[in-house]
């Protein structure tokens, strides 16, 4: 009798055993089938098809980071790591890899698929995985807080689905890469809380942050901020005990800590120092970021990036706003919630203190600068929490509203432990209030979720290369790296077309961030960084394209700017339009190479000595005030002829 009650007790533990193994399975195949549903836009094409938004064409930073995957896999392709200061962009006086936003990190990890199936490719997986694992993330990290199965795979679904991040899909691809940021806050939660070990767990803590480091420094930088507002919180929760507490986990968190900071300075001191001592180191932001923040009305109002949004367009262009910044919508099911929460389970210090931190990191995300309601209130900036802190070190560099992202990680997990909270009451009741109970929370819970539904990120394909961009370049028989700057100047394009068709040439100008004279990190190719003539270059070839009356730049302003930038070719993409043709015959003579609406002339050490000796006869005629016209007419003449490694006649 015995063996038989014990056979059908034996089954049931297994079934349960089965049941709660394959669970977590069942969830991380959920999640991974949840973020190709947003993504397969870009599945269908992967090789060529890139994030947008509101469907128009790829923002420019999706061109920096496909050329950045490139950048990345070539070095390693050379049998060496990727330089941290580099001319191969921003020619001649190059970038510091640290201060842009490099995807160091991905671009390693991916290089075998960017070699075999495009940079395009690479970025494509990378948001893929930046969902599901973002998704993963935060459940592994509930299930170590002893949040149930159900609730923890809830938390994990709004943390990578809320629209922090798939506004972010839609070109910030080092934002929407979320995955470290859960594991780093529970790393620190558990150091300073004493639940891990302290040695153990800091060396963890070292190492997701070296790793965060070369993935996203900003974000980085954001979930530090989350982090101390939480401790923050925390001790102010417990006022009594927050001495005790520090003094009992003062030495095993110091521990912690100290080994985290070891592991992680010995991972990363060599690229720091290259970024803030290095060749290249720079100050400051070359955005104005006192200007960011978010309106009040963005947390209700619902972007592009979910299923029922509005004329969210029209929004943004009277608020202010940009597409890709917007990232903290959540709805008024939520606000409302989240505002309540806290309040309702006052009691609970899990569900109280990460509450509290979300409706802070909310507030701060507003910005420190005063906000005017839709109601015609004006929120002055004192009132803002941002306002006393944006002057420091490295947060004046913050855009503000991105601890969107930290914030919805809290909210995640605020909804996470209240439905545990609500499970365990539903199976307290019975009956009919067991039924009405549940289907109250069934019915809260879809409030919350359906103005949350996200949609598949837009996408468009990619603008390939000139037709003849291939054909020319390999047509100037150009050494390895050479300088190549392509006019009309539009940095962005000519990275994109490097690293689509993977040519080993550096590019003149660009889309990045370099220093400039003083030091302060501004946008490449703007003027901060370009001569008064090579500013006059970039505007005029550009007008001659697309702006009819706008007259061509004197031959003497481009024969400085070209000694300035001192490519070793020149090429030009517009040969359609008639106005640059002429001129650019006009002064290079015949092409070195040409083939379908591409020219190139190849510029070589005899070429350069030309230009200085034009040069000279300008500066002398200006020196006897001779009119500067009859030089550049000179110049004209001289230089209607091939380039000197093809010149029958010289100047």
């Amino acid at each position: 009798m015995l063996a038989t009650t014990g056979v059908p007790a034996a089954r049931a533990q297994a079934v349960r055993l089965s049941r709660v193994s394959w669970a977590p399975v069942l969830i991380l195949l959920g999640y991974a089938l949840a973020a190709v549903g947003l993504t397969w836009r870009m599945w269908a094409d992967p090789g060529h098809m890139a994030p947008t938004a509101f469907g128009g064409r790829p923002n420019m930073d999706v061109y920096l980071a496909t050329w950045f995957m490139r950048y990345v896999a070539t070095a390693l392709a050379h049998g060496h790591l990727p330089a941290l200061v580099t001319t191969a962009v921003n020619a001649p006086q190059g970038i510091n890899a640290m201060w842009n936003t490099s995807l160091l990190g991905p671009s390693v990890v991916l290089t075998p698929v960017t070699l075999i199936a495009g940079p395009i490719a690479s970025l494509t997986l990378l948001t893929t995985v930046g969902f599901a694992g973002s998704a993963a993330a935060m459940y592994l990290v509930l299930r170590r807080w002893e949040a149930s199965v159900a609730a923890a795979a809830l938390g994990g679904a709004f943390f990578a689905f809320m629209p922090a991040l798939t506004v972010s899909a839609e070109d910030h691809f080092h934002l929407q890469f979320a995955v470290f940021v859960p594991l780093i806050v529970d790393a620190i939660l558990r150091i300073i809380t004493g639940r891990g070990r302290p040695v153990t767990t800091g060396l963890w803590l070292g190492l997701l942050v070296a790793v965060q480091l070369f993935f996203a420094e900003e974000l980085l930088v954001d979930t530090a901020v989350a982090i101390a507002v939480i401790i923050v919180v925390l001790l102010l929760s417990r006022p009594r005990r927050a001495p005790r507490l520090v003094l009992t986990q003062l030495k095993p968190a110091l521990i912690g800590l100290g080994c985290a900071a070891g592991l992680a300075l010995l991972i990363s001191a060599p690229a720091l120092w290259v970024q803030f001592h290095g060749p290249l180191a720079e100050h400051g932001s070359p955005w104005n970021v006192y200007q960011y923040g978010f309106p009040g009305s963005s947390f209700v109002t619902a972007p592009g990036a979910v299923l029922l949004r509005g004329e969210y367009a029209q929004y943004q262009f009277s608020a202010g706003l940009r597409p890709i910044e917007t990232l903290n919508y959540l709805g008024w099911p939520l606000l409302a919630a989240m505002v309540a929460i806290p309040v309702v389970f006052w009691r609970d210090l899990r569900i109280r203190i990460t509450g509290l931190s979300f409706l802070l990191l909310e507030l701060m995300s507003m910005g420190g600068h005063s906000q005017k309601l839709t109601s015609g209130t004006t929120i002055a900036a004192v009132l803002l929490p941002w306002h006393w802190l944006q002057g420091l070190p490295m947060l004046d560099q913050l855009i503000v509203n991105r601890l969107s992202i930290p914030a919805d990680g809290l909210a995640a997990v605020v909804l996470a432990l209240v439905t545990d909270r609500v499970i365990a009451a539903v199976r307290r009741q019975e009956g009919r209030r067991q039924r009405v109970l549940a289907g109250a929370a069934i019915v809260a819970l879809a409030a919350i979720v359906v103005p949350l539904i996200p949609r598949p990120v837009p996408a468009s394909r990619v603008p390939g290369p000139p037709a003849g961009w291939a054909a020319v370049i390999k047509g100037l028989h150009l050494p390895d790296r050479a300088a190549v700057l392509v006019l009309p100047l539009n940095g962005s394009s000519g990275m994109l077309w490097q690293a689509e068709t993977a040519e080993p040439i550096s590019i003149t100008g660009g889309y990045c961030i370099a220093p400039n004279p003083a030091g302060q990190a501004t946008k490449c190719a703007t003027a901060p960084i370009l001569t008064r003539q090579q500013l006059t270059i970039a505007n005029r070839t550009q007008w001659l394209a697309t702006a009819p009356g706008e007259h061509a730049p004197s031959p003497a302003t481009m024969a400085t700017a070209l000694r300035q930038w001192h490519p070793a070719a020149v090429i030009m993409t517009l040969a359609g339009y008639p106005r640059l043709t002429r001129f650019m015959l006009a002064f290079f003579g015949r092409p070195s190479a040409a083939s379908g609406r591409v020219m190139g002339w190849r510029t070589s050490w005899h070429w350069y000595h030309q230009l200085d000796a034009y040069l000279r006869i300008v500066d002398a005629r200006v020196a006897r005030q001779q009119p500067r016209h009859h030089a550049s007419r000179s110049i004209m003449v001289a230089f209607a002829c091939p380039p000197p490694s093809h010149m029958a006649c010289s100047p």
